[in-house]
């Protein structure tokens, strides 16, 4: 990035409240000063996966964090809406025209697609534990997503979040007592709120997806992901690294799909190296 881009003031002004972007609340918090750095939370979660990365990146950024469209304190959805276009709004509306995005899972996807979409908002890109749209599905996944939609319909929520746990906080080689309960008891608070959140919204794909089109990526990017995490979400990593142009890769030792909660050092750390050269500093 050139000096100019790096030193970028940015008008957010540090709080939290809300924007109201193509008919939709979107909650969400701005801390730190300095270039902008927007944090893209996974769909097991809400913004608050991110606490252990707030006040250590604003020590060199101003930091964004929100909770997406049917997430945490934003607005369920309703009807057609576009991920990529909810970000594009949440940007313009605070006044940030680029920005460096650091997502995970969900949010990885949703950083991919606008990069592609958008690349003219995006100036770094971070996924962790992230597939491109249009990655072939895992049937493994598959049967635990409806083991866990059969339990919902069945009227039993606590068991549902107790099997995407299992999924992703424990991943398909631990048990439960390998992960700090509290990351675990957070994540359980996280996920049971999706559960009753309303859902009648019908997200966009992008077209074609990110799958098809990763070697035009251009901004310099980080792949993430932990070694316990699900394998076809760590061949998926192997094949973001290897598909987009210069793109450096590195697994977090001993952790699943959520390093940023499970080993928060070692991802802060990795995330900030990076921005680092990235940004010149």
């Amino acid at each position: 990035m050139t000096d100019t881009t790096r030193t970028q003031a940015t008008v957010v002004a540090p709080g939290s409240g809300t924007v109201e972007v193509d008919g939709a609340r979107l909650w969400y918090e701005a801390t730190g000063r300095g270039y902008p750095l927007v944090l893209l939370h996974a769909g097991i979660a809400d913004a608050r996966m991110w606490d252990d990365q707030v006040a250590t990146f604003a020590e060199r950024y101003t930091v964004v964090r929100y909770d997406a469209r049917g997430f945490g304190r934003s607005d369920p959805p309703v009807g057609p809406f576009s991920p990529r276009a909810d970000l594009a709004g949440l940007l313009a509306a605070l006044g940030i025209p680029r920005a460096h995005l650091v997502g995970c899972s969900m949010g990885g996807t949703v950083a991919l697609d606008t990069t592609l979409e958008r690349p003219d908002l995006v100036s770094a890109l971070v996924v962790c534990g992230s597939t491109p749209s249009g990655y072939p599905r895992d049937e493994t996944l598959v049967k635990g997503w409806e083991a866990v939609d059969e339990a919902f319909e069945a009227g039993d929520v606590a068991h549902a979040v107790e099997l995407e746990l299992r999924m992703w906080v424990d991943g398909p080689n631990r048990g439960p007592d390998a992960v700090a309960p509290a990351v675990r008891e957070k994540v359980r608070d996280m996920d049971a709120a999706l559960f009753a959140m309303p859902d009648t919204g019908e997200p966009q794909k992008l077209d074609p997806p990110a799958m098809e089109r990763l070697g035009d990526i251009r901004v310099p990017t980080l792949v993430l992901v932990g070694d316990q995490d699900q394998p076809s979400t760590v061949a998926a990593a192997e094949l973001l690294a290897e598909r987009i142009p210069n793109a450096r890769q590195a697994v977090i030792r001993d952790t699943a799909h959520l390093p940023n909660m499970e080993r928060a050092a070692a991802f802060n750390r990795l995330v900030l190296d990076f921005l680092a050269k990235v940004d010149g500093a």
